[in-house]
């Protein structure tokens, strides 16, 4: 069960292998779409009207990233981005936040700085092994994609 102080505002994480299933799905025409759970959907409505502030982080373009930053008004968003840390702290340093009051979720090689960073870190059952070994990380019993955004959420929002 993952355990969470009252002090967060802000919730940022990454978007596939944490919202998303952590595949692509690619069409004969060459397009590409993503399996998106709407428990995790809706975990962004419960954040939203609970006062908490989404950030997204991701290593990818996606158009559902784009389509749910209209949908819940999230003010940070952040695509292509290869050295996350960077972003990170320029939202840190934007907010005036401490480390008691954002969480990181992450799954992959391109979000260990971040992770290592955070005081509050999570991540999924399947993310990559270096990952899973952070110090102090947390790790959802919901995969990604089925949940894990939620679980978070539900942590946080009592």
């Amino acid at each position: 069960m993952i355990k969470l102080p009252d002090t967060i505002k802000w919730v940022i994480t990454d978007f596939d292998g944490i919202i998303t299933d952590n595949c692509a799905y690619i069409d004969a025409g060459g397009g590409i779409s993503r399996r998106v759970n709407f428990k995790d959907v809706m975990g962004m409505s419960i954040l939203k009207k609970n006062g908490y502030q989404i950030a997204v982080i991701s290593g990818e373009k996606n158009s559902a990233i784009e389509l749910l930053s209209k949908k819940f008004d999230i003010c940070e968003i952040h695509q292509g981005i290869r050295k996350k840390i960077d972003v990170l702290l320029s939202i840190l340093s934007k907010y005036s936040l401490s480390q008691e009051e954002y969480i990181y979720i992450g799954d992959d090689i391109n979000d260990l700085e971040c992770l290592e960073y955070a005081k509050y870190k999570i991540t999924v059952p399947g993310a990559v092994a270096k990952v899973r070994a952070v110090s102090g990380i947390q790790v959802t019993m919901a995969f990604s994609g089925e949940g894990a955004f939620r679980e978070v959420v539900d942590a946080l929002v009592q």
